[in-house]
């Protein structure tokens, strides 16, 4: 199984710039898909982001693109979401998950971490 802890959360201002860590335990971390999604209150969980398990692919949804880059350490077995130019519908919970399908479907997800609270403030 693999093992997914979040961290880098917290409060920061509109405009500011956050990045968040996902560290996973496990050899098979490597091989495994990566992807963010986000739950804001009142709202329906929303793919963020996915990286393949080499790190050469990535999507983004469109209302991140050009301020939230997705990468990975697979020597670290860490994968990280910088958030830049955040605004007020950034503020969420964000999860940390692996899979095997490279997708923007949570199904495509197996292991889910706690997740880490990102508040943005006017």
């Amino acid at each position: 199984q693999v093992q997914l802890v979040e961290s880098g959360g917290g409060l920061v201002q509109a405009g500011g710039s956050l990045r968040l860590s996902c560290a996973a335990s496990g050899r098979t971390f490597s091989r495994c898909v990566i992807g963010w999604f986000r739950h804001a209150p009142g709202k329906e969980r929303e793919f963020v982001a996915t990286i393949n398990y080499s790190g050469s692919n990535t999507i983004y949804t469109d209302s991140v693109k050009g301020r939230f880059t997705i990468s990975r350490d697979n020597a670290k077995n860490t994968v990280y979401l910088e958030m830049n130019s955040l605004n007020l519908e950034d503020t969420a919970v964000y999860f940390c998950a692996a899979g095997n399908i490279y997708s923007s479907r949570s199904s495509g997800y197996t292991y889910w971490g706690q997740g880490t609270q990102v508040t943005v403030s006017s």
